[in-house]
């Protein structure tokens, strides 16, 4: 799942009231998200940029039909940083775009694995931008997991195993879904400064409408008039990403981050099934060894994240009078 996809995580306090609730929300919504990128997929020759806008704008709508409901649509469109957004939806676009065209090019499995990259990611970019302190322990397991994506990506390079020239469409493909994940861990320290002054619904709904809009931009470089198979298909990705978003929400209200984010590799299982009966992928050995390798990595980000989070809700414990 790209950034976009887990906004809500970032955005949230969680509310550690029903786990197991939690996790059946955080399961559901990867499947509908995991529904979401087959559908992307199986479009074939629609452009990044046309499936970003259908993703979007589609999306949107369940989206604002559920915070109607809650009566919190007001709240949707209420913000003290417009600009902020605007950054925000700029790199998200971006990000999402390279994911899509990554799909077109990539046996789904490979795509969603180097997506698993994005969280280390943003170790390093808050260690080297932010100044943020990160301990040995971090820094072993983003580099351990950084191994994972070179392995997965290594027999793609052909540049570097001796094959043709970095030009066929496998080797693009994987170029730009490391370059997604990149630009994914960016807009995930956006949304951790949005945070402090916007709510979760007013960050999901510009993004949204924001992505629909610099979409179009993409219009004059070969947007296609798409069949009703392939409109249905991109419609259907879009509400499935905008359940998939409200599923997702609902699932970090239920218990903490640390027991819901690992629940995310699950997708790699669904990837690997859909992949195989739909698009015949299978499933390389390095690309296997490469996930498993990026998973307990990032388990092992997330656990440590946990763990310093209780340290420090005990030192504030202990110091308060």
């Amino acid at each position: 799942m790209s950034a976009p996809d887990k906004i809500s995580a970032q955005a949230l306090p969680a509310r550690a009231t029903n786990p197991m609730r939690g996790i059946m929300l955080k399961v559901v919504s990867v499947f509908f998200f995991v529904g979401m990128a087959t559908m992307l997929k199986a479009t074939q020759t629609v452009p990044s940029g046309q499936m970003v806008f259908f993703r979007s704008f589609f999306a949107l709508l369940p989206v604002l039909a559920y915070l109607g409901w809650k009566g919190r649509l007001g709240n949707a469109f209420a913000t003290k940083r417009p600009f902020g957004h605007i950054l925000r939806g700029l790199v998200g676009v971006a990000s999402m775009s390279l994911g899509f065209f990554a799909l077109t090019r990539l046996p789904l499995p490979e795509a969603t694995a180097i997506s698993y990259a994005t969280p280390l990611l943003i170790v390093i970019f808050s260690a080297v931008l932010l100044n943020e302190r990160v301990h040995f322990f971090r820094w072993t397991a983003v580099v351990v997991g950084l191994v994972g994506v070179v392995i997965i990506l290594w027999p793609r390079l052909t540049v570097f195993s001796g094959g043709a020239a970095l030009g066929d469409a496998e080797a693009v493909g994987a170029l730009a879904a490391l370059l997604a994940a990149v630009l994914s861990a960016f807009a995930m320290m956006a949304v951790r400064n949005l945070v402090h002054t916007e709510r979760t619904e007013t960050i999901v709904t510009y993004f949204f409408v924001s992505a629909s809009v610099l979409s179009l931009l993409t219009l004059p470089f070969g947007w296609i008039w798409p069949t009703p198979e392939q409109t249905a298909l991109l419609i259907g990705a879009g509400f499935f990403g905008g359940i998939g978003q409200l599923l997702m929400t609902s699932s970090y209200r239920h218990a903490d981050m640390s027991v819901i984010a690992p629940f995310e590799y699950v997708s790699l299982i669904l990837t690997i099934v859909l992949g195989y009966f739909i698009f015949a992928d299978v499933p390389t050995l390095t690309m296997i060894i490469g996930a498993l390798i990026i998973i307990g990595s990032g388990i092992a980000v997330i656990l440590r994240e946990h763990r310093l989070g209780l340290d420090r809700v005990k030192s504030k414990e202990a110091n308060t009078p």
